[in-house]
């Protein structure tokens, strides 16, 4: 398990880090105290992933489109 902040991590590096966690979590080969180390830290992945995809939507929704259908540039998004 990696030490790095999950605030920091790109969306695939937090994906790749939770599949460990479930991976580990799966095998029950860690001792409980561990255990709960790992759920902690995958709730944590899990949100972060969540929260980058939402950004990610949000994005994706502002793209404005010209009579023709295509793409003429996005809107800014206001940083919540």
């Amino acid at each position: 398990m990696t030490d790095k902040p999950v605030a920091e991590m790109s969306f695939e590096d937090a994906m790749s880090a939770l599949e460990g966690v479930v991976n580990r979590l799966e095998a029950g080969e860690v001792a409980l105290e561990e255990s709960i180390k790992l759920y902690e830290r995958g709730a944590e992945l899990k949100a972060h992933c969540q929260k980058k995809l939402a950004e990610a939507e949000e994005k994706v929704a502002q793209i404005t489109l010209d009579g023709d259908g295509q793409p003429t540039g996005t809107t800014p998004v206001d940083p919540a």
